[in-house]
This record gives structure tokens, C-alpha cells and sequence, in this order.
């Protein structure tokens, strides 16, 4: 039986504290991303006020949070909570440096114009759902559910064949260590070496401003994506868990 003395106050739509004899010993936050899906955070060090404040921060829509494989009693606490793995992602850091591979005859890297990228964005959007399924893409480049999706082109280097884009890669750049955040490819033009050439451009222009490595995430059933960072000498550094609760599941 639960004795210990504290309470569970929301404090704003997305916030809860556990209070304590006038302390904070526990805080819960809600964040609704671009794509429309609701994340959670707690922060305390007492599996007690954890388990309290999964509890009233239960919503009757799916919920997600984001765990470190290795955080074996954080991932214990959120299970308990009735969370599930939903996706398992591998963290890579790669090596920028001089291009290591030539670029397919016919086909131009360069810089991004917002119509073309768009068509390109959508194109691979269809493919990738009609087929595996864009949850297995990057997190946040899932569907955005606020209308049309914001694009920088500034952040995107493209392929381009025929006067048409046919891959793209975008990069954080306004991050600790530059960030790859999405490569892709339309089906019909992969396996020619385009997302390599690619990745080598970027990595290229990243060691000309000074940057020595660059991360990336990667869905651990995307063998191809697995292959093509294993292959450029990416180092694993770590493994992330996306939970998932959906409405129905026991707290």
C-alpha cells in the first residue's frame, strides 16, 4: 500500500507536479509534436511518485515517450505504466571528411528549391507508406498534422536526374554535432549508389566548416539505411526505445 505522503497537482494542460511538504519531488510534461503525437516525460528519482504521476497523466489517446535501451529502470517504470515498445532506433555517429564515393552517371547533387523538394517529399511520403510504412522513418518526419508540412530547403541537399529530384538529405546543423535527419531515395533510382553520394556530399561540406562528425538515427528494421551508415564506417554509440500506450492498457 502507497503511504508516502505527497500529492499530484496539474499545474498547466501539459504539466504535473508531485508535491511534498511544499517541495517538488516529481514532475510529469506532456508535449504534442508537429506530427499530432503526445509524448511524456517524468523526471524524479522515487519510483513511487513515478508511478503516481504516469497515472494521472493518462489520456484516452495513444501516448509516447522516448527511452535509452540502457536505462533499465526508467524503461521498467514506463512498462509498468503500460507502455510499449513501438519502434527501436540505433544511434550512429559518422566520420565527416572527403568524398569517399563518386557520383552516378547522370545525376547532379546540389542545393534545394522548395516546389521541386516538396514533389520529392511527397513522392517518397507515398512509397515509403504504400510499402513498409513511414513509421519506420525518422520520428520527426512523420505526417505533420497542422497542414502543409514546414520545409526548409535550406536544411535538404538533393539528387537530381533529368532535371527532376529524385533523393534528398536534410541536416540539423544548429546542434552540438550536426544532425542527419532524413536520407531518402525514390524507389526506382535506388541501388545506383545515389543516397551514398548523397550522404559523402554533405559529410564533405560538413568537414569544409569545421565539423568532425555528424549523428544520425536509425529504425532498426531499415536494413538498407543500416547498410549504407555501416558501410561509410558509422560507429554505434547507442539504442533508443520509442514507448507507446495506447487507450485500453492498464496503469
Amino acid at each position: 500500500m502507497d503511504t508516502v505522503p505527497f500529492t499530484i497537482s496539474r499545474v498547466a494542460d501539459n504539466q504535473w507536479h508531485a508535491i511534498e511538504n511544499d517541495l517538488v519531488v516529481g514532475r510529469g510534461h506532456a508535449t504534442r509534436r508537429l506530427d499530432g503525437r503526445t509524448f511524456l516525460s517524468i523526471d524524479t528519482w522515487r519510483d513511487t511518485v513515478f508511478n503516481r504521476l504516469a497515472a494521472a497523466m493518462v489520456a484516452d489517446q495513444p501516448q509516447y515517450t522516448v527511452v535509452d535501451e540502457t536505462d533499465h529502470d526508467l524503461l521498467t517504470n514506463w512498462v509498468l505504466a503500460g507502455f510499449t515498445t513501438a519502434r527501436r532506433e540505433s544511434e550512429f555517429v559518422v566520420s565527416t571528411g572527403p568524398s569517399r564515393a563518386t557520383v552516378p552517371s547522370g545525376v547532379t547533387i546540389t542545393t534545394a528549391d522548395e516546389v521541386p523538394l516538396r514533389e520529392l517529399d511527397q513522392a517518397i511520403r507515398d512509397e515509403v507508406e504504400s510499402t513498409v510504412g513511414w513509421h519506420t522513418m525518422p520520428a520527426e518526419v512523420l505526417p505533420w498534422q497542422g497542414g502543409t508540412r514546414p520545409i526548409d530547403p535550406s536544411n535538404y541537399t538533393v539528387a537530381v536526374r533529368d532535371g527532376r529530384y529524385v533523393g534528398m538529405v536534410r541536416v540539423a546543423t544548429m546542434t552540438r554535432r550536426p544532425r542527419i535527419g532524413l536520407i531518402a531515395v525514390l524507389a526506382a533510382e535506388q541501388r545506383h549508389g545515389i543516397a551514398r553520394a548523397l550522404l559523402d556530399h554533405v559529410l564533405d561540406g560538413l568537414h569544409s566548416w569545421g565539423f568532425e562528425a555528424a549523428t544520425a538515427e536509425v529504425d532498426e528494421t531499415n536494413t538498407a539505411a543500416l547498410a549504407l551508415f555501416e558501410g561509410l564506417g558509422a560507429r554505434r554509440t547507442g539504442c533508443s526505445l520509442e514507448l507507446v500506450r495506447r487507450p485500453g492498457q492498464a496503469v
